[in-house]
């Protein structure tokens, strides 16, 4: 124990101070380091209790209320609830307990002790005892000694006096009798007693560590908020929302442009932790009036970078990563001193797919989302495409890839034999749902070559952006929460045969298109084709084969993609179908063509 405050103590028992206000006898000290970069905190509290030498003896001890006929008792209750509620003693710990011979009680300070005595009353010493043991608390020592010093008493008589929300209890308070028989030298003030008080944790004498970092750590505040929002989502709301596949969920976003931005904030807001982003681009002037997540201190750096920033400033307990990098992209050939590049580029694109759960597909042009779709094709991941026109949107999500079927695939020959069958439908023996690439006729090539330089910039309705993206993430939501995921069937608004009770977030549409200028908005479907580009079983298998040989031939030849899936003879077949016209005789009852 250091010596310092009970010293005090000893100091202000010799002077005379505690008759001036008995409190000093409770004196207490604490020992605290914060470790304010972790928000952790260590103390230690002493209650300095003074030891007797040699320790005085409890003689007796019972119940106050055994002790107290029934009017003393009353009175001693009314007293002590009295002395608590006057503003002049309520702040008193120590007093005296005064019974005359009428059973009347009264409460007087400890500098009264003569007159009491004088008046013939019978005299306990009182103290309010914080423990709740059978047997007095720790002040009773410090009383003692104080007892000892200034009167000399070798007997005292002395209450435990204790409450119960507020009221005096006789029948958990104590009356004991104390025997005291310390040596002369130690009353001297000269002697330095002993002192015993170190606050105890968990039976040991140790200090008590504590953290508040969720109470104080702007991180753990932050994920505690976000967490809030989403569970009361869940309980007043949305029961069987499952908040824990979202936040283990890792979304792959390719694009940081006014998609990228837009979607990155929602999956955040929606509980998603797990974020990277791709983009080749560095953040222009004109960005941030557009995309959310810059400003005008990010331009000249590049957009994944800047935007990871900003994702870890709004929200510090995201797993954001940001990655610079182009995508391949047919129609846009590769220079022989730059293959190797641009194959790294699209092993690398490859891994990232891989490793994620959820794949958005955002960026400018068609031919940059054809590699990732026939990797998501490929590897079967959920992949969502969101594209904007002037004031026209359209968001789908894409089906199961044709290998999705195949549990153990061999070799690949078997799997060519297989593959006809199972490239329109899914393992659930449903057709299969479209990707991005599944209605176009032609193979998709570079559409920027004949633009001019205005026409490359995207042109957008300020608004149109930040629904698109909202209809996206909701439709990630929709796909986690659905018991089939990626293998769920495109349902429709107001259909009477949507099992939307089924999900907790409502229908699972395929496509989504909507239209600024006409306020509207409708759910299409549109099925897997068997020509298609990015996800069809033929370039499926080619991939499977070749690998980056493929990707390869299809970027530097875009018509390969063509030949290889049949749409070069479904032109030609179209090329030389004829329509004959015939034209109605007078006679007819209405002017009509017939075909």
């Amino acid at each position: 124990m250091n010596l310092q405050c009970p010293l005090l103590i000893w100091d202000d028992i010799h002077n005379g101070k505690v008759e001036e206000s008995s409190s000093v006898l409770l004196r207490f000290m604490v020992i605290s380091f914060a470790e304010l970069k972790k928000w952790s905190f260590c103390y230690w509290f002493a209650f300095p209790a003074l030891m007797l030498d040699p320790a005085a003896r409890v003689v007796s001890l019972r119940s106050a209320s055994q002790c107290l006929s029934l009017e003393q008792a009353e009175s001693l209750s009314s007293a002590c609830n009295e002395w608590r509620n006057t503003s002049s003693t309520t702040g008193v710990p120590f007093f005296l307990v005064c019974i005359a011979s009428d059973s009347h009680v009264t409460l007087r300070h400890l500098a009264d002790w003569e007159a009491c005595m004088d008046d013939g009353q019978k005299v306990l010493f009182g103290f309010y005892d914080p423990c709740n043991v059978p047997y007095p608390g720790w002040p009773l020592r410090n009383y003692l000694a104080y007892i000892c010093i200034r009167w000399g008493l070798e007997k005292v008589h002395f209450l435990c006096y204790r409450e119960t929300r507020g009221f005096a209890d006789l029948g958990f308070s104590l009356i004991g009798e104390a025997s005291i028989s310390v040596s002369p030298e130690w009353k001297t003030r000269d002697c330095t007693p002993k002192a015993v008080g170190w606050e105890v944790n968990k039976g040991n004498a140790k200090p008590n560590f504590i953290s508040l970092a969720k109470a104080m750590d702007p991180t753990s505040l932050a994920i505690s908020s976000a967490d809030l929002n989403l569970k009361l989502m869940k309980w007043r709301a949305v029961p069987d929302l499952n908040l824990s596949i979202l936040s283990a969920t890792r979304c792959l976003i390719l694009g940081a442009g006014t998609l990228g931005c837009e979607v990155a904030r929602l999956l955040m807001a929606w509980g998603f932790r797990k974020i990277t982003m791709l983009d080749s681009g560095k953040v222009a002037i004109s960005n941030p009036l557009r995309q959310s997540l810059y400003t005008l201190d990010d331009c000249g750096e590049f957009k994944a970078i800047a935007a990871v920033r900003s994702l870890n400033r709004i929200f510090p307990a995201v797993e954001a990563e940001g990655i610079v990098m182009a995508i391949p992209m047919p129609g846009h050939p590769v220079p022989e001193q730059e293959e190797q590049s641009v194959l790294e580029d699209c092993k690398r694109l490859h891994d990232l797919v891989e490793c994620h759960d959820v794949i958005f597909l955002l960026t400018d042009t068609r031919e940059s989302r054809w590699l990732p779709t026939l990797l998501c094709s490929s590897a079967n991941k959920i992949a969502i495409t969101a594209a904007l026109g002037f004031e026209s949107f359209v968001v789908m999500r894409h089906g199961a890839g044709p290998l999705s079927m195949i549990k153990d695939s061999g070799a690949l020959s078997s799997l060519s034999a297989e593959m006809h069958n199972l490239s329109l439908t899914n393992r659930m023996g449903k057709q299969r749902l479209g990707c991005y690439f599944c209605n176009d006729v032609v193979a998709p090539v570079d559409s920027t070559a004949n633009r001019t330089l205005d026409q490359q910039c995207t042109v957008a309705l300020p608004g149109l952006a930040s629904i698109t993206s909202g209809y996206a993430v909701k439709l990630l939501a929709g796909i986690l929460q659905d018991r089939l995921g990626i293998f769920a069937d495109a349902e429709f608004a107001n259909s009477a045969n949507n099992p939307s009770s089924e999900n907790c977030l409502g229908i699972l549409p395929h496509q989504i298109r909507g239209s600024l200028s006409q306020m509207s908005m409708i759910t299409l479907v549109g099925h897997a084709s068997s020509s298609c580009t990015g996800c069809s079983s033929t370039v499926i298998l080619e991939y499977q084969k070749r690998g980056l040989d493929f990707v390869l031939q299809a970027i530097n030849t875009p018509m390969y993609l063509e030949d290889r899936t049949g749409l070069t003879e479904l032109k030609k077949s179209a090329d030389s179908f004829n329509l004959d016209w015939e034209v109605g005789t007078d006679d007819a009852e209405d002017d009509c063509v017939e075909i």
